[in-house]
């Protein structure tokens, strides 16, 4: 299947071909943002001390920003983010004690138990059996794969996929991989940037379930127009939705 006759397949989708539904991880079938802001809310208490004159929230997202072509997604980017941004702000005036600090918030961070979001597990109990279920998330391979042993739900899924983006080439290659059309795919997830709007490019359904806390980097302004577009409120409801696909 090449990436010429993937973008070749039209939008309608006939009932009951749907084969693959896709599940984002992160803020999807468990908690994570949450603790993004946390640690973000500590590091400001942590710099403040140094009187410095910028707005510290937006020079964390600036240095994020800048930074993700070179470290790409998940906690170490971000904490490595943390370090560069309280370098840069305090012109250097960061103690090494600070540093310290900064880096005990990341391990922190990285050792916290999974707390999975509600109707998860009875959500994949009720399609493991008719559907071939992935996770299709971004982030660091280790920890995404640490995550997924410590949330005791990947005896539902047939493939694990950590993506190093999420953009249509690489939803192109993914489906390659499971040798099925994008037609043949649902991706469900709370980012419209990465979850939604990709597949539905290629000609996928898509299912957004929003989240109460998103990175500002994966907010988009409107929904995308597109009769293979749903949102549901809970994930309950995702059931429904694929019955009338």
């Amino acid at each position: 299947m090449t990436l010429k006759s993937l973008k070749k397949i039209p939008n309608p989708v006939l009932k009951d071909k749907i084969k693959v539904i896709g599940f984002d991880a992160d803020d999807t079938l468990w908690v994570n943002e949450p603790y993004y802001r946390e640690v973000e809310a500590s590091f400001i208490q942590l710099i403040e001390p140094y009187d410095v004159e910028k707005d510290i929230a937006v020079e964390v997202f600036s240095t994020e920003m800048s930074n993700l072509s070179i470290y790409g997604y998940g906690i170490k980017s971000f904490i490595l983010s943390l370090v560069q941004c309280a370098l840069e702000i305090t012109g250097g005036r960061v103690t090494s004690k600070t540093i310290g600090e900064i880096l005990q918030l990341g391990k922190d961070m990285l050792a916290r138990p999974i707390e999975l979001l509600m109707d998860v597990k009875p959500l994949l109990e009720q399609l493991s059996g008719n559907y071939k279920l992935i996770v299709a998330t971004k982030g660091d391979l280790l920890d995404q794969e640490k995550k997924m042993r410590k949330s005791s739900i990947s005896p539902f899924f047939h493939h694990i996929e950590v993506m190093s983006d999420k953009k249509e080439q690489n939803y192109i290659q993914l489906l390659q991989h499971l040798e099925i059309d994008p037609c043949e795919f649902v991706m469900i997830g709370n980012s419209m940037k990465s979850d939604i709007i990709p597949p539905l490019n290629l000609g996928s359904y898509a299912i957004h379930i929003p989240y109460h806390t998103t990175w500002a980097h994966e907010e988009v302004e409107e929904d995308p127009v597109n009769n293979r577009f749903h949102r549901v409120q809970r994930l309950t409801e995702v059931a429904e939705i694929l019955a009338l696909l």
